[in-house]
C-alpha cells in the first residue's frame, strides 16, 4: 500500500534567526522535528510520503520546509503559507507551484483577527486567484468561521479545498470534539470539497484502537467516499505510535475495502495534488 500522510509539521530549534519560544503560538512539543528524523518516523512506521504544514508559530515562512522538499523530492511535498494581508502576493498564485515541493497553500484562521479575511472579504483576491490556478487549499475551520468559508467555497466551485482534521474542536475529546461535523458532513454536496482523516487519535479518551470515534469515520466516509478523504497522523500530536495511527485504519475499519484503503491512505491526496505515483506502486 502507497501511504501518504497528508499533515505533518517540521520546525528548527529556537534560534534568534528563527525564534518561537516567545510566540502565542507554541509548537506541538518543546522538541524541534527535523526532516531527518521524520524520514526516520516514516521508515519505520511504513509512510512513502508526508505533506509537510510549516507550523503557525513561524508566520509565513515556508523555507525550512521547501527544504526539505528538495532534498527529498520523493518523500515531502509542501502545502505552503501565504500573506493573506498584501493583496500584491495574488500575482504570486499563478505560479506558486513551480517553487520545487510546493503543492498547494494551507490556511488557518482560529485567531480573531484573521477571520476579516473571511467575513470582511479581505481575502476575496486569494479566493479568485485559487481558483484560476487550480490550487489546492487546505482550510481549517472553526465553529464561528464555517458559515463564512462555506459562502466562499460555494461562490468558488473551481476552488479546489480540503477540510484540516474532520472540523474537531482543538482540545475536545471524544463525542464533543465532533460537535462541528455534520456542517463538515455537509459539505460534501460541493464537488470540489474534500476532507483530512487527520490527528483523529488526538482526540479520544479511549486507547488504541480508538474505537469510540470510528463512527464519525464512517460519517465521513459515507458522506465524502474514499476519493475525497485523505489520512493524516498529525504526527508530533499523536497518542500512539505512527504505526498504530496508520493500522486504526488498515486493520481495524473493517468496513473499508482495500480499494477504500488504497485511496484513504495515500492514493485519492496524490490524485487531488497532481503527484504522480512511482510506476510499480
Amino acid at each position: 500500500m502507497f501511504v501518504v500522510d497528508c499533515q505533518v509539521h517540521i520546525w528548527a530549534p529556537d534560534t534568534p534567526e528563527r525564534p518561537w519560544r516567545d510566540s502565542n503560538q507554541k509548537p506541538p512539543r518543546p522538541e524541534p522535528l527535523m526532516k531527518e528524523e521524520l524520514l526516520r518516523e516514516m521508515n519505520g512506521a511504513g509512510v512513502d510520503r508526508a505533506i509537510i504544514v510549516p507550523p503557525s508559530m513561524e508566520g509565513d515562512r515556508n523555507d525550512l520546509a521547501l527544504e526539505a522538499a528538495a532534498a527529498h523530492p520523493d518523500r515531502f511535498g509542501v502545502m505552503g503559507r501565504i500573506n493573506l494581508d498584501d493583496p500584491e502576493n495574488a500575482k504570486l498564485v499563478p505560479t506558486w507551484r513551480d517553487q520545487p515541493g510546493m503543492k498547494g497553500v494551507r490556511l488557518t484562521f482560529k485567531r480573531d483577527w484573521a477571520k476579516a479575511f473571511i467575513f470582511e472579504n479581505k481575502a476575496d483576491w486569494f479566493w479568485n486567484a485559487a481558483e484560476e490556478a487550480g490550487l489546492p487549499v487546505m482550510l481549517q475551520v472553526t465553529a464561528d468561521t464555517m458559515p463564512g468559508i462555506r459562502k466562499i467555497i460555494e461562490q468558488h466551485p473551481g476552488l479546489k479545498v480540503a477540510i484540516d482534521h474532520l472540523g474537531m474542536v482543538p482540545g475536545a475529546k471524544d463525542e464533543a470534539a465532533f460537535a462541528l461535523l455534520p456542517d463538515v458532513l455537509a459539505l460534501a454536496e460541493l464537488p470540489n470539497v474534500s476532507v483530512k482523516v487527520s490527528g483523529v487519535p488526538c482526540y479520544s479518551t479511549e486507547n488504541y484502537p480508538y474505537r469510540n470515534l470510528h463512527q464519525y469515520v464512517r460519517q465521513a466516509y459515507d458522506a465524502y467516499g474514499p476519493k475525497r478523504m485523505f489520512w493524516g497522523a498529525d504526527l508530533t500530536r499523536l497518542p500512539c505510535t505512527y504505526r498504530q495511527s496508520i493500522t486504526m485504519f488498515t486493520e481495524e475499519m473493517s468496513w473499508l475495502t482495500e480499494a477504500d484503503k488504497e485511496l484513504i491512505m495515500g492514493r485519492a491526496l496524490c490524485d487531488w495534488l497532481d503527484w504522480p505515483i512511482p510506476a510499480g506502486r
